[in-house]
């Protein structure tokens, strides 16, 4: 008997050691990484893009999955800091079940990954950078694109709101303050450019830190050139400090910002000061079809606020990628390959935001739209550039 009782023992160890040396999971998950700032001053942000990535995935799960796996979204807190992203996406990169990215946010974050995804290959769809700088750095040796985004490009964007200053606004001179970046760099550069390009007269340039709380040394200078709108290139923290010390020192002009400014939050922090913000979006709620309505109301019944441009493109990356894992499998290599031959209008991905594709530097070309802060609420601008 206790002879018998050892081998039963026995085998059920074994049985058991080769269970547990198997993941319970590994063949009923597909997982993919969203890094993005979680804390920190850009924490907002990294709110709207879970919100849009929690839904497409609740709505892949609900539908069965893809091939019957369940999609797991891993978060991936990287503050917008490079150094964080950095290490952020060794992780990423080590983790052998993730077989694809949905971020990062903020252009120097995403920067600052981007050597480990294109060295360990695995493919990143961003919903949000628009640094023209990650058209260089997203290749490897062999010209293959590691890194595809759903958004428009800083120089698109930059040139739009200079032609939108002119001609809709009928300003001439412009004072620019930057947030010294690569976003707000390649925003200035782009505005600048296009501004001198039209005639428009830029009577100040002044760069600005990120954390920075005290603007009124470079806001005076710069009321000094009796400007007639102020251009400012970075993110809703600061940008909102920005315009209520504008404000407070009589620099009563439009104000003019990018996708950056484009968070709920901005209008809390800049309480009276936040109206006559112009600004460039990607998505407007009040132009979309009737599948990003549903998405909207869904949007507002689960979140309780409007939904963001943010959001709206981190879903509809969030839905490409899991396309591509559907058609191809889970395979990081083959994901990128599905990826970079969606490069037509034809083979596009229809979403909320439109149709995605993308061009041989994996950047995806979409229209701006603008909207402005009237009565402490965002709402599309009066007028709209054709």
């Amino acid at each position: 008997m206790l002879g018998k009782g050892l081998k039963f023992l026995g085998t059920a160890c074994l049985m058991g050691l080769l269970l547990a040396a198997v993941p319970a999971l590994a063949d009923d998950v597909i997982k993919i990484a969203v890094p993005s700032p979680y804390t920190g001053s850009a924490a907002g942000f990294g709110e709207n893009v879970k919100a849009g990535v929690t839904l497409k995935v609740e709505e892949i799960n609900a539908a069965g999955g893809i091939g019957g796996k369940k999609v797991e979204a891993v978060y991936l807190d990287e503050q917008c800091e490079p150094r964080e992203a950095a290490t952020v996406s060794t992780k990423i990169a080590n983790d052998k079940a993730i077989v694809g990215i949905v971020g990062h946010l903020c252009s120097s974050a995403h920067l600052a990954a981007l050597p480990t995804y294109v060295r360990e290959g695995i493919a990143a769809i961003s919903p949000t950078a628009t640094s023209v700088t990650i058209t260089d750095k997203n290749k490897d040796a062999k010209g293959n694109v590691w890194s595809f985004r759903n958004v428009y490009r800083d120089d698109f964007q930059g040139k739009f709101l200079a032609q939108y200053v002119q001609k809709v606004m009928g300003l001439k001179k412009i004072a620019v303050f930057y947030e010294n970046n690569d976003y707000g760099i390649g925003l200035k550069d782009a505005f600048v450019k296009e501004a001198k390009t039209l005639g428009l007269t830029i009577v100040g340039e002044e760069a600005y830190m990120k954390g920075a709380q005290d603007f009124n040394p470079q806001l005076t200078k710069m009321k000094g050139g009796a400007p007639e709108a102020l251009f400012i290139a970075g993110y809703y923290p600061e940008g909102a400090l920005i315009v209520d010390q504008a404000k407070k020192i009589g620099l009563d002009v439009p104000k003019f910002g990018a996708d950056g400014f484009d968070n709920a939050d901005y209008i809390k922090l800049a309480g009276d000061a936040a109206d006559g913000l112009y600004l460039t979006a990607p998505f407007l709620a009040e132009t979309a079809g009737p599948d990003a309505k549903k998405f909207i109301e869904t949007f507002k019944t689960r979140f309780g606020r409007d939904v963001d441009w943010m959001s709206a493109n981190a879903y509809d990356a969030t839905g490409m990628l899991a396309d591509a894992i559907a058609k191809v499998g889970a395979d990081r290599a083959k994901i990128r390959d599905y990826l970079a031959g969606i490069n037509t209008a034809d083979k596009g991905y229809k979403g909320i935001t439109g149709v995605n594709y993308f061009d041989q530097n994996g950047d995806c070309l979409k229209p701006a739209y603008v909207k402005t802060v009237k009565g402490n609420a965002f709402v599309p601008a009066p007028k709209q550039m054709d």
